[in-house]
């Protein structure tokens, strides 16, 4: 079997790839509340300020913050009651010095008052009068007009991958619908003689598809569409027909298996058909998943994972997810959800090489600790009981017993 000659770091490879791609989200206009974990693909503009009139926070009574000025339970104020603002609605009277007025939160401060003192901080004294036991400074309680939002400010830049608090932050603004990235379509391909359905019953020497479903669901999670184009067989013609359809129908196209440099390796031979600049990188330094092909056929990214299950989903993290995310003009400022944690064993690893590690967590009066879990590429349930996976930089021999190490979680 002939080795890789070159073996880039997996950052390496990816921007590799990265830079021979076009990329330009296709905008499509969905309903906001339909819009979550979506991307934007331009800036959200306020149409007008956030909020559009000044508000309490609290239930209470808005007042003159002067008139409140040393008061306390044992020298109380005493202010007029002259009112109540009406909830949702603009109240019809103005405040003068010496008075007060009740207002819910939520409400809209009267002309005149310039704070709100707690309901808990106040006392009918008789009637249309209250005592006041708590002073409050100009602007307590009150939220102020644009304090959230001001008039004309880009308030959600493109790219923005939408959460729950951009979903609220668009309908309080009155974006009912909102022009987010188009999901790419990731064409599959499994190939593989002895690959068949996970309905069927293996005979000996069958396994049954398992990348095709796993990409599936990784590719769902960060928006992509998923389309499968079955299991192929081995050979030339069937291996080139359906990477050429897909390559016809799709924005990315994944191949699983068939990408170790064997004999039997199709894929960077047809990939390297389909079109310029063809491939790009065959073989990473990292491990799980050495023979990882990446490759470009006429703007296309196309990419070759391991047929092991373990190497194909690590993999499909390290490089096609970038890849979705990167066609979708996300953004990559956020961090990705990780955690410190001690680790219970040595771990060895090989110098000039990228080692992914799957761990267990467990929480403890000091801290996490992380667990490795030992198991070969093939063995799907490895990263199925993981709860993260760890980086040995490529750097490194190693991680020592104790070490404090940060684990990405899956």
């Amino acid at each position: 079997m002939p080795e890789f000659l070159t073996l880039l770091p997996p950052a390496d490879a990816l921007q590799k790839l990265l830079d021979h791609l076009r990329l330009a989200p296709v905008p499509d206009q969905v309903d906001t509340q339909r819009a979550l974990g979506r991307v934007l693909v331009s800036p959200v503009i306020a149409p007008h300020p956030l909020p559009e009139f000044p508000r309490t926070t609290v239930d209470g009574y808005a007042v003159r913050a002067a008139n409140t000025f040393g008061a306390s339970e044992s020298l109380p104020v005493y202010l007029e009651l002259i009112g109540e603002v009406p909830m949702g609605a603009a109240p019809k009277m103005s405040l003068t010095s010496g008075k007060c007025v009740l207002i819910h939160t939520g409400g809209m401060l009267p002309e005149g008052s310039d704070a709100v003192v707690m309901l808990e901080y106040t006392q009918p004294a008789r009637p249309q009068e209250i005592e006041i036991l708590s002073a409050v400074a100009v602007g307590e309680n009150v939220i102020e007009i644009g304090e959230d939002v001001k008039d004309g400010q880009e308030v959600i830049p493109p790219g923005t991958r939408l959460r729950p608090a951009e979903i609220g932050g668009l309908m309080a603004l009155g974006f009912t619908s909102v022009a987010v990235a188009r999901r790419p379509k990731v064409g599959i391909i499994s190939s593989g003689d002895e690959v068949i359905h996970p309905g069927e019953k293996p005979a000996p020497g069958q396994v049954r598809d398992i990348n095709a479903y796993t990409l599936s669901a990784a590719v769902e999670g960060v928006g992509g569409e998923p389309v499968f184009y079955g299991i192929i067989l081995d050979t030339h013609q069937e291996m080139r027909a359906a990477a050429e359809r897909a390559k016809a129908e799709c924005d990315v196209v994944v191949v699983t298996a068939g990408s170790s440099a064997s004999s039997r390796d199709l894929t960077s031979q047809i990939l390297d058909e389909l079109g310029e600049p063809g491939v790009l990188v065959h073989g990473v330094n990292t491990r799980p998943g050495k023979p990882t092909i990446l490759a470009v056929c006429d703007g296309v990214p196309m990419i070759g994972l391991p047929g092991n299950p373990v190497s194909a989903l690590v993999n499909t993290h390290l490089f096609v997810i970038p890849v979705v995310k990167a066609l979708m003009g996300e953004r990559t400022t956020r961090p990705q959800p990780s955690l410190p944690a001690k680790l219970t064993i040595n771990l060895p690893s090989q110098a000039g090489r990228e080692d992914w590690v799957p761990v267990t967590l467990e929480s403890t009066p000091e801290g996490y600790i992380a667990e490795p879990i030992f198991g070969k590429s093939n063995l799907i349930f490895t990263l199925s009981r993981a709860d993260g996976l760890l980086k040995i930089p490529a750097d490194a021999t190693g991680l020592s017993v104790g070490e404090l190490i940060e684990v990405y979680l899956m």
